[in-house]
Formats: C-alpha cells, structure tokens, sequence
C-alpha cells in the first residue's frame, strides 16, 4: 500500500530541524539520513534527505537549497489533551526565535507553521448548540496560545 509522507524542503536544515522535531513528540525518531555523492549538487558527504518519523507518522526533510520557504498556506496540526502539554509544546516550538500567531497558531525557528490544537477544543466545536460553538470560536479569535480553561468559559457562557 502507498504512503503520504510530506517532504519539507530546507535549504541546509534538515538534520538539524528533524532532530528538533523528534524531541518533541513521543513515538518519534530519525530513520535514515541520504547524503549527497561526488555528482552533487550539493557538497559530497552533506545530508540531502534525512527520513524520520513524528508520532508513528512519516516525513522527509531535504536540503534543497534556498529556492522555497514555508509558508502558513500548509501547517501541522498537533492535537494535546492538557494545558501543560500545549504550553510545553508551545514553549519549546517557540524557542530559538518562533514566532507566535493567532488562534493556536505558532511558527517554529525554521519557519513551518504548527497549529497547537487542545482536545477540549475540537470537542466544543462539535457541539450542535451553534451559540455555544459561536461563543468558543470568538474565545479562540483573540487568542494566541488556546487556552483551555477560558475556552471551558466561553463555551459555558461565562
């Protein structure tokens, strides 16, 4: 059976950004690493493609160069079940110069876009009372990091 596995292109990253990213989820590891050879284009012995895996899930970074950069036109989902699990998340995608958006939203230091999204969250909005979806939604407009107390209180109408 084929797999969907999203290749993230760093101009010289790779390694470097894949080991960040397997620090920071259980069920994670680097797999492989592929380096360039005497044809190039890139120096022979440097990585070309690193293979790893997030949570039992597969990617591939690759040093292509410095042709494209991210964008937050595709971004990552991270579902968590405890504020302190979005908090550490959030904390340590943040470091080294991350920068923070809206509604859970957070830019890590190599710029790929990561939605930092709480469990309680994704259930509140499954809710068919439309006020209270309503309620939660304007909560989490006017966050950064989500919240999961204030967004209880915006779903509970208080």
């Amino acid at each position: 059976m084929s797999r969907i596995v999203p290749c993230l292109w760093f101009d010289k990253q790779a390694e470097e950004a894949a080991n960040f990213y397997v620090s920071l989820f259980p069920d994670s590891g680097v797999d492989s690493l592929t380096r360039y050879g005497p044809a190039g284009p890139g120096p022979e012995g440097s990585v070309l493609v690193v293979a790893f895996h997030l949570r039992g899930e597969a990617f591939m970074a690759l040093n292509g160069g410095p042709h494209y950069t991210f964008t937050p036109a595709v971004s990552f989902m991270v579902t968590c079940e405890t504020q302190n699990e979005v908090d550490g998340l959030w904390e340590r995608l943040g470091a080294g110069s991350g920068d923070p958006g809206q509604c859970g939203w957070i830019k890590d230091r190599f710029g790929l876009s990561w939605q930092i999204v709480p469990s309680a969250f994704l259930r509140m909005m499954k809710d068919p009372d439309t006020a209270k979806v309503g309620r939660v939604t304007g909560a989490m407009m006017g966050m950064s990091k989500l919240v999961i107390a204030d967004l209880e209180r915006a779903f509970d109408g208080k």
